[in-house]
């Protein structure tokens, strides 16, 4: 139990874990079949000397936040990046940096392919997208985008401690880390490398649906087990969500020919119903029958942050790397996470974050 509350069992690990950092770890017979067992075989035991380093870079950067999941292809990267934009639009210094070693998209979503991470005397470079928002990812440093990243954890745990130690970030008001879904190998290594240096909590990403839940409901736990605090939980792609003449309209025959009516839909609404010119259409996509995320936080006791639903236009803004608040078509997808980002920033613990950065 000591070693759960150092948060030092993962959570997957087996039920008598003796703990990461026990001479013992992956080595006892508690350790046999657990899927942590390599890695903590592996790994070096007592106070890691790197730890100083990643402390001394640390020191310049005043508040770090996670955002993670339980469940792939949430939107979590999305989240990620609009909230890295909308922090550096504050006129706040932000680095953003992208833990997903395997499956990098961090660089797509700034709009920064092909980039590449510069030295210098200081240590690696971030990629900037403005002055102040610079970006770090493994994403930079594949020949070929197409590269698959194929490692096992003990790598991926030394090129986030690399990414922590060698990377002059300079002063920043927020570090967001964006991580890969799951609490295995690079959530235990953040965690671990950041723990000394202080994380301000961690915001999870989830979909309404019970296939997603089922698994965000064990990062809220791993959160609580290592001692992160949850700042909120968003529920995204809570719904489809647009201008009803935005849509596409078809007509199917019996035989599953598809034609497309739009045209004569969009005539139609103009001539006979005009006043559904301006109606925004919802549809629910996923089922949320089951109380979704906001259910969820209140059984688990963490804080709803709200919804957010899908947004062609939030959509296109992830896949053309820019800010998804500015232009002159806004999307539904944009109000919605400005008003969960304020949220963020009003909640226990961070309404002092903008106080002091801005002082």
């Amino acid at each position: 139990m000591a070693a759960m509350e150092n948060g030092q069992v993962p959570e997957n690990a087996n039920e008598h874990c003796p703990g990461t950092q026990s001479d013992s770890a992956g080595k006892s017979d508690a350790c046999q079949g657990c899927p942590n067992q390599e890695v903590c075989a592996t790994a070096p035991k007592g106070p890691d000397p790197d730890l100083v380093g990643i402390a001394e870079r640390m020191a310049t950067v005043k508040h770090k936040i996670l955002v993670l999941s339980g469940k792939g292809g949430v939107g979590k990267s999305t989240f990620s990046a609009q909230l890295s934009f909308a922090l550096a639009a504050m006129d706040f210094q932000v680095g953003l940096l992208d833990i997903d070693i395997c499956g990098p998209s961090i660089p797509k979503m700034l709009g920064l392919e092909g980039q590449e991470i510069h030295q210098s005397n200081l240590g690696w470079s971030p990629v900037y997208v403005e002055s102040n928002l610079g970006v770090m990812s493994i994403g930079f440093m594949l020949p070929n985008p197409d590269d698959a990243v194929i490692w096992r954890g003990p790598r991926k745990n030394s090129l986030i401690k690399q990414f922590l130690k060698d990377v002059y970030w300079g002063e920043l008001d927020f570090l967001v880390v964006d991580a890969p879904p799951g609490t295995s190998d690079e959530h235990i290594s953040i965690t671990q490398y950041l723990n000394a240096t202080g994380i301000d909590g961690a915001i999870i990403v989830t979909t309404p649906q019970q296939v997603s839940l089922i698994d965000v409901r064990k990062e809220v736990s791993f959160c609580k087990k290592v001692g992160i605090e949850v700042l909120g939980v968003v529920e995204n792609m809570s719904g489809l969500s647009q201008p009803l003449m935005d849509f596409k309209f078809l007509r199917v025959t019996p035989t599953g020919e598809e034609r497309d009516v739009t045209e004569w839909a969009r005539e139609y609404v103009k001539e006979k119903a005009p006043e559904l010119l301006d109606v925004i259409a919802l549809s629910e996509v996923f089922d949320s029958s089951s109380g979704g995320a906001l259910r969820m936080c209140t059984e688990m006791g963490v804080p709803f942050l709200g919804k957010v639903p899908l947004d062609p236009q939030l959509c296109k803004a992830a896949e053309e790397g820019r800010s998804c608040f500015i232009g002159e078509k806004l999307g539904m997808g944009a109000p919605a996470l400005k008003k969960i980002i304020d949220k963020i920033m009003e909640n226990k613990g961070l309404s002092n974050m903008v106080i002091d950065s801005v002082e």
